[in-house]
């Protein structure tokens, strides 16, 4: 399942207090989406890794009530104290807790309790894990727990993607890079004992490094060590391309079209990060009307990234002449 069917199918499920089991393999952004749903929703969002604890730590420290002669649970103070209403408590990598960690979490996912604590009534539990072919140390989760889910499997996804990396004003050169090797956003195969691989979390840490502004003789190690060797060495190769000047063409004083694949990719990329809802109709209709002396399959390219975005284009003086040059070729 793609991120976003994954987050709309979340959705649901959590307004329903389901308890889920995301799986996917490491990197893709299983964490973040739940995250997402958290702060769009506008609820509370407490991230607890089960691997870090202890059996008795989700069930809380015994203490002895003089008032009633008997012992109680104290409950941890990590878990929701009904202080916010409403929330999803993210049960991360738990299928990497020992199975008697992971044996104490079996009642609070099924009967939202455990010893004294009770789960507030509007939160609800999602919990999130590798999958045992990604070579990570994870425990096989025993089948009473398993059957307290439903379960969903996560996918990379190039279109998701790269709305999320535009959006979060990801470099160009990343987004142009990927759109053009598509192979390139998730490189992780088990069959290899590669350290450094390409997912789209690593991706995100090549974006930092380039913000960064590190010397020039740093650039290849640096993402090496993100995403391997030979995948840096290439990108920074379809980095290096001359492009022509973008504000220029947006102020629709340009001519020059790159002929090599690697730059008008780049180029088509620039272009449309530079556009945002606040872009004015003449600077659209000036990328409109570059974009026709371009390869008609880059000038669909950068047309179907903005109105994937929902960027609006009908109004504009070019658009019956693109559409007359280049509709036949949208899918």
């Amino acid at each position: 399942m793609d991120p976003f069917n994954t987050k709309r199918s979340l959705k649901y499920l959590c307004k329903k207090k389901l308890p889920v089991f995301l799986w996917g393999p490491p990197g893709i952004g299983k964490s973040s989406i739940v995250a997402q749903i958290a702060k769009e929703e506008e609820i509370a969002f407490i991230d607890l890794r089960l691997s870090l604890l202890d059996p008795t730590d989700l069930r809380g420290i015994p203490f002895f009530d003089t008032a009633n002669s008997n012992a109680l649970w104290a409950p941890p103070a990590f878990l929701p104290d009904g202080s916010k209403e409403k929330g999803i408590l993210f049960l991360d990598e738990l299928n990497t807790a020992a199975p008697m960690v992971q044996a104490s979490a079996y009642q609070l996912i099924l009967d939202r309790k455990i010893g004294e604590y009770t789960l507030p009534d509007g939160w609800s539990i999602v919990a999130a894990g590798n999958r045992e072919s990604d070579k990570g140390v994870v425990f096989r989760m025993a089948a009473p727990l398993a059957n307290r889910f439903v379960h969903l499997e996560m996918e990379a996804s190039i279109e998701d993607w790269k709305l999320w990396a535009i959006e979060k004003e990801i470099d160009p050169s990343v987004v142009a890079f990927i759109s053009n090797r598509r192979d390139a956003l998730f490189t992780f195969d088990t069959s290899e004992d590669n350290r450094a691989f390409a997912t789209p979390r690593t991706w995100e840490y090549v974006n930092e490094i380039l913000s960064s502004d590190p010397d020039e003789d740093l650039l290849l190690p640096l993402i090496s060590g993100a995403i391997g060797e030979d995948l840096a060495a290439a990108f920074l190769a379809f980095r290096s391309v001359e492009l022509p000047d973008i504000d220029a063409i947006v102020a629709g004083e340009c001519e020059e079209v790159p002929s090599e694949a690697s730059a008008l990719h780049l180029l088509c990329s620039s272009l449309s990060m530079r556009v945002d809802d606040a872009t004015s109709s003449k600077k659209l209709n000036n990328i409109v009307k570059y974009s026709l002396k371009m390869p008609k399959e880059f000038a669909v390219m950068l047309i179907s990234d903005l109105r994937q975005r929902d960027i609006e284009l009908d109004h504009l003086e070019s658009w019956t002449l693109w559409m007359k040059q280049c509709n036949h070729l949208m899918h």
